[in-house]
């Protein structure tokens, strides 16, 4: 993190006997991949200007465990996820806000039976309740006008039915949402949800996210929006595949919205 950003640990709040707002879970992606960080980084700064008191667990944070589980080790992911639970417990957190819909998915449905019990929000959403809060403003800045597509997580939309939040957003930004032919409820996974994204390839003509990456310039977008570190690789890269890199963007939810202002 650049010097400009505030970002205060759990363990920094808990020496001053103050709690904050709301957790900010960054993730494995959001702490380790050099894309992801960037989307982190803006996520932060926003929550910085809006002012909202927040922290970070740092070292503290582990995996959730959602590999691990879809993977079919729930020896391991139990293990994870009671680990994160003893920590998110003993700081009473009631509230976490993530960038991961994995995390969120995770935290939000299967924590709960483990004993970990918060009210857990994606970050389109929480940034949806800060702006209906007025306590942050979107200006249509550099995206106005801009054709953007969005692409769905599955862990947000068919698994949460969360459709609604990432829209409003890039709506917010005056900017011209399109959709693909399968979205929402009908939208098609990038090809990295349930452990793929760490295992080989499987024989076949071509690449799920190449597929869907052609859906989406078939939309002829100048951004392809994302809100999962996960769906921003592969979409990335089936970018990359179709000699689009340079003419098609791929971006956050929360970078386009942090970009808009130049924050």
């Amino acid at each position: 993190m650049s010097e400009q950003l505030k970002v205060p640990t759990m363990a920094e709040y808990m020496a001053e006997g103050k709690q904050p707002e709301v957790l900010f879970w960054v993730g494995c992606a959001g702490s380790f991949d050099d894309r992801a960080k960037k989307i982190t980084k803006a996520f932060v700064r926003l929550l910085n200007k809006a002012n909202v008191d927040f922290a970070v667990l740092g070292t503290e944070e582990g995996c959730t465990g959602d590999p691990a589980k879809r993977s079919g080790n729930e020896f391991l992911f139990q293990m994870q996820a009671v680990t994160n639970i003893e920590v998110l417990n003993a700081y009473e957190i009631t509230k976490i806000v993530t960038t991961c819909p994995h995390c969120f998915n995770t935290m939000k449905n299967e924590y709960p039976e483990l004993g970990g019990k918060y009210e857990v929000m994606h970050h389109t959403q929480f940034l949806k309740s800060l702006l209906e809060a007025g306590r942050l403003t979107i200006e249509g800045g550099k995206f106005k006008g801009k054709r953007i597509t969005f692409h769905d997580p599955c862990f947000l939309g068919r698994a949460n039915n969360v459709y609604e939040a990432p829209r409003d957003l890039i709506r917010k930004l005056d900017a011209e949402l399109v959709e693909m032919k399968s979205c929402k409820s009908r939208g098609l996974c990038c090809g990295a949800g349930g452990a793929q994204m760490f295992k080989d390839a499987e024989k076949g003509n071509k690449e799920i996210n190449v597929e869907r990456t052609e859906q989406a310039i078939e939309t002829k977008p100048e951004i392809i929006a994302a809100g999962c570190p996960f769906c921003n690789t592969m979409m990335t890269d089936g970018v990359k595949a179709k000699d689009q890199e340079g003419r098609i963007e791929v971006m956050d939810v929360a970078e386009l919205i942090a970009n808009a202002d130049d924050l």
